[in-house]
């Protein structure tokens, strides 16, 4: 009986213990007052972070869409800006390109023959735009010049930079402005060729030629275009006198370089010698891929504006039909040329392109 009543004691003792800890042991409520502190803490520091963290992503989010925002806020500014960035970037891979080609052509057995159009192009093309471009590189290496150069690259793009670094629209107006500069050269150089006729006419060993040439001259002048073969008969003409390099007056000379583009300083015949052999290359090379009707029209109609200078025909009033005879017949007349006729291929924007209305559109908008 005492035992029983002694268990029953003890059993009291441990459930009032337990559900009554903090009345039996103060340093026990302390600590889960303590416990609760930090576990609000906790949570504090957790929501804390929770906000850090949203926050943070706004702000990354932002500046991702910086650009954006700054293209709304400066649409032209940030439109220059972007056309010149883009503009090094493919210029440095227009380079390193050029130069892989100068070392294929540099090495044993290393000819034209092993490029493609594009790279004959571009091999002929990016010296110029390498002189015209570098004053450009080096001065927007010095310390805040990159601010005074974007403004200029705004206001001046076709005076201080190339192709590389000019919009679809600025590549067709430039390339039009180019052309319309060439073109009126092509009278001069006409009129170059039709004061020799009388010299064919009472030479003993070219007179045979004066009948057929008088008819492409006088064609010629009264709007109508010759035939290609008609031009092609006439090709000793140009073998030498009147008509080879050796053999055209200084100013011919001065009024043919402009009709190329080329520069009219120093070696003048030479450079000119130097363009045809390129030209007579590109068209090889076109005719390797496949001949001008495979191209297609984006290719068609930059490979008309590289020969800007020296094709004869304005591409952005041209149509796709058009173009393609034309340069089919240049293509003609190229696969006929030595390097004694190379004069014969630089007269050819005058023989094929004098009369195109496209041209005379150009020269004369108002008409």
């Amino acid at each position: 009986m005492v035992l029983s009543l002694a268990l029953s004691t003890c059993r009291c003792r441990v459930s009032f213990t337990r559900a009554t800890p903090s009345l039996l042991c103060p340093s026990y409520q302390k600590y889960n007052q303590i416990k609760y502190l930090h576990d609000k803490s906790v949570y504090k520091t957790k929501e804390a972070k929770r906000i850090q963290f949203y926050i943070l992503n706004r702000f990354l989010k932002y500046l991702k869409n910086y650009d954006k925002i700054l293209e709304k806020n400066f649409p032209t500014t940030m439109k220059t800006y972007r056309v010149f960035v883009d503009g090094i970037k493919y210029f440095s891979i227009d380079t390193k390109e050029y130069f892989k080609i100068v070392m294929l052509l540099n090495s044993a057995g290393g000819n034209y023959s092993k490029l493609l159009r594009r790279e004959i192009e571009l091999y002929h093309q990016m010296p110029k735009d390498m002189m015209k471009v570098a004053p450009v590189i080096i001065f927007s290496a010095l310390p805040f010049a990159f601010y005074i150069l974007l403004p200029l690259a705004y206001a001046f793009p076709k005076q201080i930079l190339t192709t590389h670094f000019w919009s679809t629209e600025q590549k067709e107006n430039f390339g039009i402005d180019y052309m319309h500069n060439t073109l009126i050269h092509n009278k001069p150089v006409f009129r170059h060729l039709q004061s020799q006729v009388k010299f064919i006419k009472y030479h003993p060993k070219k007179k045979i030629f004066f009948e057929a040439w008088n008819k492409i001259v006088a064609e010629i002048g009264s709007g109508v275009q010759p035939s290609v073969d008609d031009i092609l008969s006439c090709k000793e003409l140009f073998q030498d006198e009147p008509y080879h390099l050796s053999y055209l007056s200084r100013n011919h000379i001065y009024h043919l370089l402009k009709v190329h583009g080329i520069h009219i300083g120093w070696f003048r015949r030479t450079r000119l010698a130097d363009r045809a052999q390129i030209l007579i290359e590109m068209d090889k090379a076109i005719m390797r891929e496949g001949g001008v009707h495979n191209m297609p029209l984006e290719a068609l109609k930059k490979c008309c504006y590289i020969r800007v200078f020296f094709l004869g025909l304005n591409p952005k009033f041209a149509t796709q039909e058009h173009m393609i005879k034309w340069l089919t017949n240049w293509i003609k007349i190229s696969n006929d040329i030595d390097k004694n006729t190379l004069s014969l291929l630089l007269h050819c924007p005058v023989l094929l392109g004098y009369n195109e209305q496209s041209n005379w559109c150009l020269i004369y908008p108002q008409k």
